[in-house]
């Protein structure tokens, strides 16, 4: 792109011509005021704080909205700009009380800022008073009293949340921010307008009068929830008490640049308290590895951890297993060898920047918020065409999607076949041979997709340039993965597709790379935060209880491939899994010294722990952790054909956990807590023989649950979602093609 030069300040700087004035200056460091302002929006224009004066025009200009133009002088700062400045101010405080030593948000208060900065002590203006009723919206409180009329709420609630729940009701004076299309709150209470509100108007109901601002330890860390990884602050105080322990108060993010879902910012209360030193447990523990066959684990450890726990497997020939980053690493390894690379070739950058995506195989809005925000964006910015493959409808995504291929379950490698067989030529004998041997009058008519829908969707293509395709666990678990995962590559191969394949949990792209996986369990079983004859963890039913992950040092791999440093929020006063490696014969003092010892041969880098960045820059960089390198792989074209579709008959549930619910973890946080329930339609319950409000049992794959039942009247067709977040064996079900069959009964009866 162009570059153009011109001057700010006197300064010269170099911008391209999509580049407005306060992002060029931004990035100079040069300071322009805002109040409305956000940079991962569209600009809201209403402060008109940053207006700024070009020599040659008579009037200030919004350096928010304005493009930079080749040659132009640009000012920040004058007696003029000082004055208009010094009233907007004035303004903004006729109607806001100036009672800050009660307000939550003094300390980091915008508006108490400015008034400050502009040496605004006393108010010539007045105006009629107005009634504003505080209004409770669950996790969030909204006091319109507080209010300035910013709409950065509503604008990332819309523009990069999707859930578009809250809007300016105008009335001058008495304009506030009310919800939309809804008596109360109807949204995913990500708590996104509470991080972006200048001022106390929106804050958590949970945090209020708990602690000012200053009183807070900031610590920096990543999010342990689910496969983002996201960058986030755990905001901790001491409790007042003879023996004062920190607790975290709160959650924050710079939500300048990044986004956090409402696990990651209210999800926080999962650390375990008081004295866990259990000498007599940790004995018993070093005595059940002997003993055991078997080390079982699941994805929520950090890299350093997953190392220690494949230099045992190799010091003691133990098996490893965990079952579902086993079924990740062979998804990958199988992609990579059609791509010829070790690594995926999208992120949520990459996504972000799309104006064509594919969503496969995944209730992304529950799955992985973090990929969803990126898809509103790309709607928002780039009128994105969003194709969502998936056999149940998704309310929430009403306002994203612009096209929902509604297919059979068990159908996914058929329907995959059917776009290839559309969209791709290829000279490659391999690929020619499997194109031909697609029979699409069978797969159309099993998968239930038309020929003409796969032309609609394909039509959308046109005049587009980026293409993504996000992979969910709904493949990775398919028992056709590894074909499937081939199948993916050729669209990254051919068809310049980027392509995400979601990790599922924390940290199961780490655990995949790092760990040499066993298929199977056999004889005694050591369970790391998994079920086991002997369990060490975090977990109610852990013998030895080993610390959360806000309570540890270490890095995660997100979903970026990026290798994100985590730090400790709260101390934890017991055993660690090092401890227990050193006492079997590891001999590093801190779990943190793995961190340079990760395996370079799959794209780690030797970096000590504390030489790792964890922040992002005033322009946006993000500087966390570093990228893992994508390694070379010998290719290799080798095709099955689409073999026979599944048919699932009867009763079908499906694996899927709530909004704000990933795993047990958030399970156990006092905040987001919630009763497990199995949801259906109104036509699953009549063809289930069920009621809403009714505890049923389900029999499936050889497990019993008992859950209660609700319907949920915006769902449609004949499969009931079931969530996993509570489930004893998560661990075991996170391995398993997410649509099961099952028996329910009435369990009264």
């Amino acid at each position: 792109m162009e570059n153009i030069k011109f001057f700010i300040d006197g300064k010269e700087v170099i911008a391209n011509r999509d580049e407005t004035i306060l992002q060029v200056a931004r990035r100079e460091g040069i300071y322009i005021p805002t109040m409305c302002y956000l940079t991962k929006v569209k600009p809201i224009a209403s402060c008109r704080m940053c207006v700024v004066e070009v020599e040659g025009i008579d009037t200030p200009i919004l350096s928010c909205q304005e493009r930079a133009v080749e040659g132009i002088k640009v000012t920040t700062q004058s007696a003029e700009l000082q004055r208009h400045r010094e009233n907007i101010m004035k303004l903004y405080d006729v109607n806001h009380p100036l009672e800050c030593g009660v307000c939550d948000k003094s300390g980091e208060c915008d508006l108490q800022n400015m008034n400050l900065q502009f040496g605004v002590n006393s108010q010539q203006f007045t105006a009629k008073d107005q009634k504003r009723e505080i209004k409770d919206w669950n996790f969030i409180q909204y006091d319109p009293s507080l209010c300035i009329l910013c709409e950065k709420c509503v604008h990332t609630c819309n523009e990069i949340i999707g859930d578009d729940a809250i809007e300016v009701k105008t009335g001058g004076y008495n304009s506030q921010i009310v919800t939309k299309n809804s008596d109360t709150l109807d949204c995913t209470f990500c708590g996104e307008c509470i991080a972006v509100c200048p001022v106390g108007a929106l804050i958590s109901r949970d945090f209020k009068y708990k602690s000012n601002a200053w009183e807070l330890e900031r610590v920096p860390a990543s999010c342990a929830h689910c496969s983002a990884g996201c960058h986030l602050y755990y905001e901790v105080k001491k409790e007042s008490g003879t023996n004062p322990e920190k607790v975290i108060k709160r959650v924050n993010n710079e939500f300048e640049f990044m986004t956090l879902c409402g696990a990651g910012r209210f999800g926080f209360g999962f650390a375990l308290r008081g004295n866990n030193r259990d000498e007599k447990a940790f004995k018993r523990a070093v005595e059940a590895f002997k003993e055991s066959e078997t080390i079982a684990f699941n994805s929520l450890i950090t890299n350093e951890e997953a190392m220690i726990l494949q230099k045992l497997k190799e010091k003691y020939d133990k098996k490893l297993v965990n079952r579902e980053a086993k079924n990740y690493q062979n998804f990958l390894n199988s992609y990579s060898k059609i791509v010829g690379k070790s690594l995926y070739s999208g992120d949520l950058n990459s996504i972000e920047k799309s104006d064509y995506i594919i969503v496969f195989g995944s209730d992304i809005v529950t799955d992985n918020p973090a990929v969803r925000y990126r898809i509103t964006s790309a709607v928002k910015k780039n009128r994105a065409e969003v194709i969502y493959m998936h056999p149940i409808d998704e309310p929430l995504l009403q306002n994203t999607i612009t096209k929902h291929i509604k297919y059979e379950v068990g159908s996914e490698e058929g329907v995959l076949a059917l776009f290839l067989k559309s969209l791709l030529n290829s000279d490659d004998k391999e690929v020619k041979s499997f194109l031909d041997s697609i029979d699409e009058g069978y797969l159309s008519a099993e998968s239930n997709v038309g020929e003409e829908e796969i032309e609609e969707a394909i039509k959308k293509m046109k005049r587009k340039k980026e293409f993504s395709i996000i992979i969910g666990d709904d493949i990775i678990s398919h028992k056709r993965a590894l074909n499937i995962a081939k199948l993916v590559g050729l669209m990254e191969k051919y068809l310049n597709f980027k392509v995400l394949i979601i990790p599922s949990k924390t940290n199961t792209l780490g655990v995949s790379l790092i760990c040499n996986l066993d298929d199977e369990e056999s004889g005694k079983v050591f369970g790391y935060n998994s079920e086991g004859d002997f369990i060490v963890g975090s977990g109610e039913d852990a013998d030895l209880k080993t610390p959360a992950l806000n309570q540890q040092e270490g890095t995660f791999t997100n979903i970026d491939k990026r290798v994100v440093p985590t730090n400790v929020a709260i101390s934890f006063k017991g055993y660690n899994l090092n401890d227990l490696a050193n006492e079997l014969g590891l001999k590093e003092k801190y779990t943190i010294d793995y961190t340079a010892k990760l395996p370079t041969e799959k794209g780690f880098k030797e970096i000590e722990f504390d030489d790792l960045d964890n922040y992002y820059g005033i322009d946006g960089k993000e500087n966390r952790g570093y990228l893992l390198k994508n390694c070379e792989v010998k290719i290799e074209n080798s095709l099955e054909e689409v073999s026979e579709l599944d048919t699932f008959n009867g009763t079908v549930i499906y694996l899927t956990n709530p909004v704000l619910q990933f795993n047990n973890q958030t399970g156990r946080a006092n905040l987001i807590k919630s009763e497990p329930l199995l949801i259906g339609s109104k036509q699953f319950a009549i063809g289930a023989k069920v009621k809403s409000g009714e505890v049923v049992e389900i029999e499936f794959d050889g497990y019993t649950e008992t859950l209660k039942f609700e319907i949920d009247e915006e769902l449609k067709g004949v499969i009931a979602k079931m969530p996993t977040f509570n489930l004893k064996y998560e661990d075991i079900l996170a391995s398993k093609y997410r649509y099961i069959r099952a028996k329910i009964s009435s369990k009264e009866s």
